[in-house]
Formats: C-alpha cells, structure tokens, sequence
C-alpha cells in the first residue's frame, strides 16, 4: 500500500458524545497513530435534550464553549486532517442544523452526524486497533450516553452492527426519574432493556463470539469496579453486576452511592449504564467481558488514515450497493471516466479538490442503482436508496450529498435539494451535478464508442465545451440533449456554451 500520509502528520478526532465531548490527536509515524493530546469534557448534552427535540439553553452554551476550547488545541490543522462527529444526541435535534453552524464555528472545523450502525462501525475499528491482534471473532459492546452498540466483527471488519436508543444517560433518566433506586424499579429497568435486546439477540448468539470486549466510560468506570471488588485484569462478570445492583439499591438513591474508584461525574449516571450492561450480558449469554481503552475517537482516526491510504471502506459500500443493484458496471465505468476527465479539466478554476474528485468517482459508479426498481424517475428512485440505506463509511451528509448529487444526473435540477445542503457542501455538489449531467448525456446511447476528446473550460457560472463538428453531426440525439441542457442549466443561472471545433 502507497502510504499517502506524511511521516509525523497530525490528525485530530473529535467525539461529540451525548455524555462526553472528546478531543484526541496523535501523529502518525512508521505505519502507527502516536497520541500526544487528549481532552475531554462531560458536557452530558442528552441532560438538555428536550422531548421535542429542542436543545436547553445552558447545555447549547457549554457545549460551544467545549468545542471553542478544542477548536484553539487544532486550530493549526487544515479540515481534511480533522474529523469531527456528532452522535445519538446531536441525531435527534429537532434542528441539528441550527446547532451545527453554531459548533462549526466554536470548533473552527466541519461537523459530520454519523448515523447509529456508521457508530458502531467506527467504534469496532477503535477498539480492534487497541486490544491484542486475535484471529477470533468478537463482541463489542459501546454505552454511552444517548445510544448502546454491539457490533460482532474479526481482526479490523465488523460482521454484524446494531445501535439501540438506549444509554447511560438517557436511561438513568428513564428508570430513576428522581434519583431514587429500588429493587423494583432495577429490575423493571432490566426486563424492558432486555425487551429491546430480543430484536437481534437471537441471530447475536448464533453467530457466536470467542472473546467480549466493551469501551467508552460506563465499562471503563465497571470494569475499575470490578478490580477493586477482586476481579483479575478488571473482568466483568453477571456476579461483579449484582453486586454493583445491590451497592445501589443499598445506597437507595443515585447521590448516596459509594462504590471504589467511581467519580463524582460518573455517580450521576452509573444506575443506568449498569443496568443496561447487567442487561446485556443475561441477554445476550456474555460469560465475561474485558473493558477497552479505545473507543470510536481512535476508530475516527484509523478511518482518516484508511481514507488517506487508498483503503477508504466507502468504496467496498459502493461496490456492494452495485452488485446489490445489478449496475452495468461497464456502463458506469464510461460514464465515470469521461466525468472525471471533465473534472480535471475544471477543478482549479471550480476550486475542487481530491474529495470532491472522489465523490464524483462515487456517484458515477451508482448513479443508476435506481433502475433496478424501475425505469421511470430511476434517478428518484436511486436518490431514495442512496439517502435511506445503511451505507458503511459514509456520514449522513456525505449520503444526502450522493443521493443529492445522483438524483440530479438527468432531468430537472433537483434546485430545493441543493439547497437544503449545508453551505460549504452545496456549491461543489451543484458542480458535481453539472459534470455527472454531461458524462451521462455524452453516453446515452449506451455503446462503446470512445467519446472524442473534449475541450472543457469552467467558469464562475459558465461551462464552455468544444466538440468535433463532425462527430456532433453524426450524433443528432446528443447535440438536442446539449441544447436542452442549456435550458435546464439557465434554471440554476449557469450557462452551458457547445461550440463546434
């Protein structure tokens, strides 16, 4: 593998959790990510999620503070060495946008929201670059604040992701409202946990595991617990959490209780991320599980250099969604080589760059997925698929980009779509939209018949394309599909111009 990423490059990774906000960098070295900076937070911003989605005033400030202070620590990192997430909480604002523009500006940087099984993924690839190399199959369990993962994966590849709205926070709020811990309510917690687990524990157990780890604070802070209780290397045991149950229903409320090693931040928040484990591990038959000490901040990290070295997992997800779909990967290849190639014509005066460049690659290869369900309005059909499928790799703007950009290849442009894209994603996905048109428009005939070299020339708001006159003439269907292309593109204020060489 040709390593793209300097010797001693920094990358930073921010984790904007629902209970902690975390900030790692490190620098890479000889193949290695080297840590040499960490902060964190407990911002507990699923405390301030409202039931309609609204964001209480005082956790919006802390949390904007938070990231203000992670943002001066990489302020001297360029965007594409960065990588931040919002999670469980940041998913269920009634105005995620709203708050995003506020953050971005705090942290100097652009925010993604990764979906609940994209979480899962980047947590396995955290924790399976911090435990021992096995060649056995195993079980990740993630609390955290907002949302519980469990991923079965062997060496880096998840098999199997699943994320349930269920975390320490959210659930101490649930289930002990006013603080106060009872047998009773303990166990009620359990059972209506262990209800939400049956929708995947059957076919969990029968793929089986050989090793169980867990990461994040709540089994980090259990798994110190355990040690102190007398447990080896801090194991985990269905034994260490009934002890830990009766602790707390001993101490009967959440600020009476007393357990070794346990913070006064974590206190708050200990009866719902233990009875969600206690949970877990009668569910799902775990014996015993080992608490990790990377979580999905390293696995954001691991992902950025997979990305940079030519192993981004985004491209195996469109493979898949390819095959899924019975593309005509010949046809698709066509229509991509003559995009990109239009591409690098373009992209300095468009000031695209290598991303951009991939997206293009991306949305070329699956931008008929849609004919699989139907000729008509197929590329409505594709922009459906591409936004609502669970697509490994990609965050939830990174597919409203595809989906956006794929459902603007033919007829009308998707103007309303565009627009509903944040600010610094609309403009190259308008320019994506203009050059995907036209490599498919040039293909439409669906033969392979080599395109002839083009002349292409961006301007602000103009495209200028020169074409053999003879070659145009032997193609009357693509000059009306050129001429028409004027009129669909005067719509979006850009003028096509097609001169005859």
């Amino acid at each position: 593998m040709h390593n793209v990423l300097p010797e001693g490059e920094e990358l930073a990774a921010v984790d904007i959790g629902s209970n902690s906000f975390h900030l790692v960098v490190a620098r890479y070295e000889r193949g290695q990510l080297q840590v040499i900076d960490r902060l964190r937070e407990a911002v507990r911003l699923a405390a301030g999620l409202g039931e309609d989605g609204s964001l209480s005033a005082d956790k919006r400030r802390q949390a904007l503070t938070c990231l203000a202070q992670f943002g001066q620590r990489i302020a001297h990192l360029p965007d594409d060495r960065v990588w931040a997430v919002g999670t469980n909480t940041v998913r269920k604002l009634k105005s995620p946008r709203a708050f995003l523009i506020a953050a971005e500006t705090a942290l100097g940087h652009p925010i993604e929201i990764v979906s609940g099984r994209e979480e899962a993924r980047l947590i396995y690839l955290g924790v399976a670059h911090g435990i021992p190399e096995s060649g056995k199959r195993r079980l990740v369990v993630d609390i955290g604040g907002g949302s519980t993962e469990f991923i079965i994966g062997e060496r880096f590849s998840p098999i199997e992701r699943e994320s349930l709205q269920m975390g320490c926070i959210a659930s101490t709020l649930k289930y002990f409202p006013d603080g106060s811990i009872t047998r009773r309510r303990y166990d009620d917690a359990r059972t209506a946990i262990a209800l939400e687990l049956q929708q995947f524990a059957a076919e969990y157990k029968a793929r089986g595991w050989k090793e169980c780890w867990g990461s994040s604070g709540t089994i980090k802070a259990i798994g110190d617990i355990a040690h102190k209780l007398g447990e080896k290397d801090g194991t985990i045991t269905r034994a260490v959490l009934e002890e830990i149950r009766d602790a707390m229903v001993k101490a009967g409320h959440l600020d009476a209780i007393r357990l070794p090693t346990l913070s006064e931040e974590r206190r708050s928040v200990i009866a719902g991320g233990a009875v969600i484990l206690h949970s877990v591990i009668e569910t799902l038959g775990i014996k015993s599980m080992q608490a990790c000490e990377t979580a999905m901040r390293e696995g954001l990290l691991w992902d950025m250099v997979g990305r940079a070295e030519h192993s981004d997992p985004r491209e195996a997800t469109i493979q898949a969604l390819c095959q899924r779909y019975s593309v005509d990967e010949t046809h698709a290849e066509r229509v991509e080589r003559s995009a990109l190639t239009m591409f690098d014509a373009v992209a300095p005066g468009w000031n695209l760059d290598e991303s951009h460049r991939t997206w293009l690659h991306f949305a070329a290869r699956v931008h008929e997925v849609g004919l699989a369900i139907a000729h008509s309005q197929h590329h409505q059909h594709a922009e459906y698929v591409l936004a609502n499928s669970d697509l490994a790799g990609f965050t939830r703007l990174e597919q409203q980009v595809l989906a956006t950009v794929v459902r603007g290849h033919r007829r009308g442009i998707p103007v309303n779509a565009l627009k509903s894209l944040p600010a610094r994603a609309a403009p190259f996905a308008e320019r994506l939209v203009i050059l995907l048109r036209l490599a498919a428009l040039l293909h439409r005939s669906r033969v392979d018949e080599r395109v002839p070299k083009l002349a292409i020339e961006g301007g602000e708001r103009t495209l200028r394309l020169s074409l053999p006159e003879r070659w145009l003439q032997s193609h009357p269907l693509t000059q009306t599909d050129l001429e028409q292309e004027r009129d669909y593109l005067a719509a979006i204020d850009f003028k096509l111009v097609v001169k005859a060489v």
